[in-house]
């Protein structure tokens, strides 16, 4: 038998006014995505930002409804929209907020395992990380290089 040890290395911030001026404001906009999401369901709303290697923003929140697996969480929403858009461009950083309507969020809320999936399918597809800074409505701010530090052992399609 052999044992794996995995680590991961997360910056932390102890706010949004810490973040460089730039992811701060890609994190504004995940914040103004956010307050878009529809989420009537839940009431657990979620935003996200994604910078493009051309300069452009894509933003998306989650979209539920009411046959639950019909919705689609908001990161999913942007990294599909900036792929079927801009199928050229390289995804840098991804900015991720959340908060519920009924309670305080002040925990750094990392994206789903479903949506992890889907950020790693385009760290892979385009040979580069994307970063990812994550907080609930407020409070700290973690930041991660890739996906691959919230996901280690990625399922790839070196497995079909």
């Amino acid at each position: 038998m052999e044992k794996i040890k995995i680590e991961s290395f997360l910056d932390v911030y102890s706010s949004k006014d810490e973040l460089p001026e730039t992811i701060s404001s890609l994190m504004d906009a995940a914040f103004a995505a956010r307050e878009r999401a529809y989420a009537p369901y839940s009431n657990f709303l979620v935003g996200a930002a994604l910078l493009l290697d051309n300069g452009e923003i894509v933003t998306g929140n989650n979209q539920e409804n009411a046959c639950y697996p019909a919705g689609l969480c908001a990161e999913r929403t942007a990294i599909f929209y900036a792929s079927s858009q801009y199928p050229d461009a390289k995804m840098l950083t991804m900015a991720i907020t959340a908060r519920a309507r009924d309670k305080e969020t002040t925990d750094p809320i990392p994206p789903c395992g479903v949506c992890r999936q889907a950020i790693a399918e385009y760290e892979i597809k385009q040979e580069a990380p994307i970063e990812l800074y994550f907080m609930g409505e407020k409070g700290k701010v973690v930041k991660s290089a890739s996906l691959e530090n919230i996901l280690p052992l990625l399922f790839t399609s070196k497995y079909l």
